[in-house]
């Protein structure tokens, strides 16, 4: 549970009372150039580097509000290594993660890597992975 109630919602709280909050507002410009610049030149590994990043960011600056926002849960964990490690064994950025304001994933891939991607979770995550969508 993250703690949230209506009244405090969690972006607030976190613009309120997380010491980096000033370091991601400066930084959205130069990022969203970096990831137009990638989509734009269809260059998937950066736009997928960038994507799983600025994720990362997002859910740190959630942990650094007063109290700590957690939206993340241990499935979330583990398709966050399940992705790197597919990345890893592929040499390069295949796949990217991000989130909702939740524990729901969402993953990118190009579409020479889908039935390979998806076949990993449904192995790697039956039972916890309650819906695949694919979107070409």
């Amino acid at each position: 549970s993250s703690g949230i109630n209506a009244e405090y919602g969690g972006m607030q709280r976190t613009v309120e009372t997380s010491g980096l909050i000033e370091q991601r507002i400066a930084s959205v410009p130069s990022k969203m150039q970096a990831i137009s610049a990638a989509i734009e030149s269809r260059d998937f590994p950066r736009f997928g580097e960038i994507t799983m990043r600025d994720s990362n960011e997002m859910h740190a600056l959630c942990l650094d509000s007063y109290p700590p926002i957690t939206y993340l849960n241990s499935v979330s964990h583990e398709i966050v290594r399940l992705v790197h490690s597919f990345n890893e064994e592929k040499g390069g950025v295949r796949a990217a993660y991000t989130f909702d304001a939740g524990p729901n994933a969402v993953l990118f891939c190009e579409e020479g890597d889908l039935a390979e991607l998806k076949g990993r979770i449904m192995k790697e995550f039956n039972g916890k992975v309650t819906d695949v969508v694919e979107c070409t």
